[in-house]
């Protein structure tokens, strides 16, 4: 039964399935060895027809295949080559994409840049190199002492964040999706306990909110919520790594649900900010019991691309959700990529990111001006972090997990939840927000078990969920 089965058991199948395709050996034999005292010989002369093996495969690349084709073939090459621990070869190849890429280029060129960035950063860091990039990614450094993380790198990524938000409609079409799915799940009928009085007395609302950065997601439900004749009273809780960022947050919110005359309770709920801004999964479910809930209140938990993270712990993940299911909420919204950066092999990871996020880039290129410092901001700065960290690191330093909607769906089932069908009229809200905000008919919006799906040129990027 699916309900009683472990949640790594059907992951675990596919990635086997995939691994048997990358995974197969040569049947040739090996070479006889070379006759005494020429093996130096052997060994330059092998070099040497190696790299004129790959000045021929160059010259024969660019002479038939457009640029911008023939430089995407160079970068699966290199990610080829550093694949089969060939860096030599691959830092070669990265000489000549990054000599044929830059940042300011179209959208294929701007894409090849940031790729061949996260390419020629795994080749350091594997050789033990220094990383002479400006940018710098988290949980990188095999050295604890080098400066990865500083308080300036923190307001970079939260301009970037901002500016992600605002040139597009990704992270405020999951955030617009989840509050009308809260909306309405606060305006379904709720048992009320029999007394004499005269009229039900509303029911409060909690939010707990994880990751909640900035909390730009709120004014615009907490603005619904004002509105109604007899306004409940709104709390948050809102988990973070960063003090600082989270009482400002709370500051904001406070201020501005004073302006609606609403009253207002926000509990900051700090989380362990181990090797920079990462935290585990028995940290999450540890700080669980911190979180109070309190009678006559309405639970919903607000997971807006964030689960993703925790995935390095299948099994703990799905423990977590089970946990969430028990503090009983009315609705838990649930918005991530469609997309699957959590394979364990390199290369598989590595063309499943470099087809996303052309996909990205050309969103981005076909609706902002070529000129435009927030595209860069974001495509350099914000995206540019998450794929240095799908393609850079390994193992438990991998931060960027995403996975598609039938493994959340499989996931979320497992802990007890049924899927919730989002309602035609947040389906009439988001191809608004798409309509009078980002006009342009590359954008697409889908609707496939009961849940969203925005994407670009038929390809789905995000989805957006609702549970209970």
């Amino acid at each position: 039964m699916l309900g009683s089965s472990s949640c790594s058991q059907h992951h675990h199948q596919e990635q086997q399935q995939q691994q048997e395709v990358h995974l197969q050996t040569d049947p040739s034999p090996p070479p006889p060895p070379p006759p005494p005292g020429t093996a130096g010989q052997l060994h330059h002369h092998q070099i040497q027809q190696h790299q004129h093996q790959e000045v021929e495969m160059v010259s024969r690349l660019s002479s038939y295949t457009p640029p911008s084709i023939y430089l995407r073939q160079l970068l699966s090459s290199c990610a080829q080559s550093i694949s089969n621990s060939d860096f030599a070869a691959a830092h070669r190849i990265t000489t000549i994409l990054s000599s044929n890429s830059s940042p300011y280029g179209d959208s294929s060129e701007r894409l090849i840049h940031s790729f061949t960035k996260a390419l020629s950063l795994r080749i350091r860091l594997h050789l033990n190199l220094p990383t002479p990039f400006p940018i710098k990614v988290n949980n990188f450094s095999n050295n604890s002492s080098s400066n990865y993380h500083d308080q300036n790198d923190d307001a970079i990524l939260q301009s970037s964040y901002l500016s992600l938000n605002q040139i597009t409609p990704f992270i405020r079409f999951s955030q617009l999706t989840a509050n009308q799915a809260i909306l309405e799940a606060i305006d379904q009928p709720q048992p009320q306990n029999h007394s004499f009085t005269s009229s039900p007395q509303p029911h409060d609302i909690h939010i707990l909110d994880f990751d909640i950065m900035h909390g730009v997601q709120w004014p615009p439900l907490m603005q619904a919520i004002a509105d109604r004749h007899h306004p409940p009273t709104l709390r948050i809780t809102a988990t973070g790594t960063n003090l600082d960022i989270l009482r400002r947050t709370g500051d904001r919110l406070s201020k501005f649900a004073h302006s609606l005359g609403l009253r207002f309770r926000f509990f900051p709920l700090l989380l362990p900010d181990q090797t920079n801004n990462h935290h585990t999964v028995d940290d999450v479910i540890n700080h669980l019991s911190a979180v109070l809930l309190l009678p006559n209140e309405i639970l919903a938990v607000n997971c807006v691309l964030y689960l993703h993270r925790l995935l390095i712990d299948r099994d703990k993940l799905c423990l977590l959700l089970r946990k969430i299911k028990a503090m009983n909420p009315k609705v838990v919204t649930l918005a991530e990529r469609e997309a699957n950066h959590n394979h364990p092999l390199f290369l598989s990871r590595f063309e499943e990111a470099l087809s996303y996020y052309t996909a990205i880039f050309d969103s981005l290129e076909a609706t902002l001006p070529p000129n435009s410092r927030e595209r860069m901001e974001v495509e350099q700065v914000w995206f540019g972090r998450e794929i240095a960290d799908i393609v850079t690191a390994e193992g438990e330093k991998r931060r960027e997990r995403h996975e598609r909607f039938l493994s959340w769906e499989m996931m979320m089932r497992i802990a007890g939840f049924r899927n919730v069908a989002l309602s035609p009229f947040a389906l009439s809200q988001a191809k608004l927000l798409l309509r009078l905000h980002y006009p342009s008919e590359g954008y697409n919006l889908e609707v496939v078990n009961d849940s969203f799906f925005l994407g670009w040129q038929n390809k789905p990027l995000f989805s957006v969920s609702s549970w209970y």
